[in-house]
């Protein structure tokens, strides 16, 4: 069962407090080290913050039921999310990009680096904690804008603890040029991740079908439970937030009653919703002369 829309936009509201906990704690480690890779972790959480805010928002959205002028609902707005976040992470790492470039040819030491990494050593504790509770809540709730958070956030951990290391290699050996060089490896690895979130983002408002293995158990649920129908064919499927959405031709005996087809359908749809959470079935029945002998074969 999908867990309580409520639920996930508790959470998006969480991570808007939980991010902004985070920005302080790594904006004071930038402030006391001078460093530009502890500027670079600082930025990205601005993007973090702006990202929750927009999950926030976006689930909000998507929780309203269908209506007249959205009789499909409005769970794609959770795209649109998550395709913001990603346009978000790209100007955050074309500017780190241009902070640190000048300092590449120009290095200087970093101040008192040790509190500074402490505060974010912190920072990023907290920032693991939390992305693991985004990606449980993002996966349970099937919500491409918390999953896309979570993701984000724990790249975000992973980007921390390269700066932190780097910064106290640079410390021990002198070579100071590690921290210009470490933010532009931050901002690489922001780019990569903002394409991730664009890219999966845009499948779901291109209505990209259902993954193989999902595809996989609707052909086994049709087939299975399908008896008296002769076969399926056309299966599209798309996803649309929380939802999962299937159509197909079902292929009927041209004497069989309508009560008798509708009778199958019914069992067709509650088989689908066993196999796939937050399904919705669209079957279109046709008789026999229809047949395309491919598709599903109904056992």
């Amino acid at each position: 069962m999908l867990s309580s829309p409520h639920h996930a936009i508790r959470t998006a509201l969480q991570s808007v407090v939980v991010a902004m906990l985070v920005l302080g704690l790594k904006s004071l480690a930038y402030w006391l080290t001078g460093s530009v890779a502890l500027y670079s972790d600082a930025l990205e959480s601005i993007i973090n913050v702006a990202a929750a805010g927009g999950a926030y928002f976006a689930l909000r959205v998507s929780a309203r039921p269908a209506d007249a002028g959205h009789p499909y609902g409005h769970s794609k707005a959770e795209y649109f999310s998550a395709v913001s976040e990603g346009v978000l992470i790209v100007l955050a790492a074309l500017s780190i990009l241009w902070t640190a470039y000048p300092l590449l040819f120009n290095p200087h030491e970093v101040k008192a680096p040790l509190l500074g990494l402490l505060i974010s050593s912190g920072a990023s504790v907290i920032n693991f904690v939390w992305a693991g509770v985004l990606l449980r809540t993002g996966k349970a709730r099937r919500s491409p804008a918390l999953v896309a958070d979570g993701r984000h956030v724990m790249s975000d951990v992973v980007t921390s603890v390269g700066v932190l290391g780097g910064l106290l290699l640079a410390k021990l050996t002198g070579w100071f040029i590690l921290d210009p060089l470490l933010a532009a490896l931050v901002a690489l690895n922001i780019l990569w991740s903002g394409y991730g979130l664009v890219r999966d983002s845009v499948g779901g408002l291109m209505d990209a079908a259902v993954d193989p293995d999902t595809e996989k158990r609707i052909r086994q649920a049709i087939s299975l439970e399908g008896e008296g129908a002769l076969e399926a064919h056309d299966l599209r499927t798309r996803h649309a937030g929380a939802l999962t959405f299937v159509e197909f031709h079902l292929v009927v005996p041209g004497e069989m009653t309508v009560e008798a087809a509708h009778a199958i359908c019914d069992r067709l749809e509650d088989a689908l919703q066993l196999a796939v959470e937050g399904v919705s079935v669209t079957i279109h029945v046709e008789p026999q002369e229809k047949a395309k002998h491919q598709g599903v074969l109904v056992l």
